[in-house]
């Protein structure tokens, strides 16, 4: 999307004041008659209302809980997600920009939830929490509805890299039915943003489960990646095979995460998708049976596997594949132990 620094800009001060500025202070050894006219030309500014003071507060984040439409899935930050915040909170020993909150009512365990802010409450609770530093949250509580709330979080997070496209295409697709009624050119019109960008994330939104699993981590899957998959899924050909596909990938990555490898990326589970798309497996043994074609971690076709009868297994090695021994090794002591009978 063209330019949407200076886009969030005007929507960023529709949702403020005219001109926000923290309490005037005054400087260090002025001389008396310059701080009073300094006070003086500061508060009269303030009751013209050419400035707006706002009041920030430093509070414990334990009590302060995540809006339940924050756009940032608070399980996935970690040390390495939140390094650079944390490298600066070190380093200054106080968080610079406050997050902005609203206050919870009739919560005995929270005073506050956090409409933007995730990163900076996630980091203060591990420096506070974990390396036992004394330092809190820095917030600006404010009155917000929740539609204002989420324009407000949406417009400081738009251009950020750590929240993926799949976080903001759900919080996209929930947002334009519960604020403007199914619409999205009203949205697009409320956002400031054209209806045709604002599509292809509610487009991502609506991907199967199966399809999302496929990528084994939803930071890696992207609105270009929906934009491809789509076509795919709308032919009535092509979608069982591709849905087949997601299914057997989404197992894989979930397995190789649970090793502790990385998974499969998104390249590389686009491309297999769309091989299955395009019908380039082998045919099966018998007609009907399905073909299964086992990889390995790089997305390497090892070897296929087709039943024959109950009891027998058809497997066709591919000895060019880009891959080791102990790769073609594994993968078939993996198959072997899923597909053989107890006994």
């Amino acid at each position: 999307m063209a330019s949407t620094t200076g886009k969030n800009r005007s929507i960023l001060a529709g949702l403020v004041a005219p001109a926000v500025t923290e309490t005037p202070t005054l400087e260090r050894g002025a001389p008396a008659t310059e701080r009073l006219t300094t006070r003086l030309t500061g508060l009269a500014r303030v009751t013209a209302g050419d400035i707006k003071e706002k009041t920030l507060k430093l509070v414990d984040p334990a009590r302060c809980r995540m809006w339940e439409r924050h756009n940032r899935r608070y399980d996935l930050l970690n040390e390495s997600v939140c390094g650079d915040l944390l490298e600066s909170l070190r380093s200054q020993g106080e968080q610079e920009f406050p997050a902005i909150v609203r206050r919870v009512e009739r919560d005995p365990d929270y005073d506050f939830e956090v409409i933007c802010g995730a990163r900076r409450h996630w980091a203060v609770s591990y420096l506070k929490n974990v390396e036992h530093r004394d330092i809190r949250y820095l917030v600006e509580e404010r009155e917000l509805t929740d539609e204002q709330a989420f324009r407000l979080a949406d417009v400081e997070n738009r251009s950020r890299k750590d929240i993926s496209d799949y976080e903001r295409a759900l919080d996209y697709r929930h947002a334009v039915e519960t604020f403007y009624g199914g619409t999205a050119q009203r949205m697009a019109e409320r956002l400031e943003v054209p209806k045709a960008w604002l599509s292809r994330f509610l487009d991502l939104a609506k991907l199967p489960t199966d399809v999302v699993e496929a990528f084994g981590d939803v930071r890696q899957l992207r609105e270009n990646h929906a934009r491809e998959i789509k076509p795919l899924l709308a032919d009535g050909a092509s979608r069982p095979r591709v849905m087949a596909e997601a299914k057997r990938l989404g197992v894989q990555q979930a397995e190789m995460i649970a090793k502790g490898q990385g998974p499969l990326d998104a390249p590389k589970v686009l491309a297999l998708l769309k091989r299955a798309a395009a019908g380039d497996a082998k045919p099966a043994a018998k007609a009907g049976k399905p073909v299964t074609a086992v990889i390995n971690a790089a997305g390497a076709t090892l070897f296929t596997l087709a039943r024959k009868g109950s009891k027998k297994v058809v497997l066709e090695l591919a000895l060019d594949a880009d891959a080791s021994n102990a790769d073609f090794a594994e993968a078939f002591q993996r198959e072997l132990l899923r597909m053989r009978p107890k006994g």
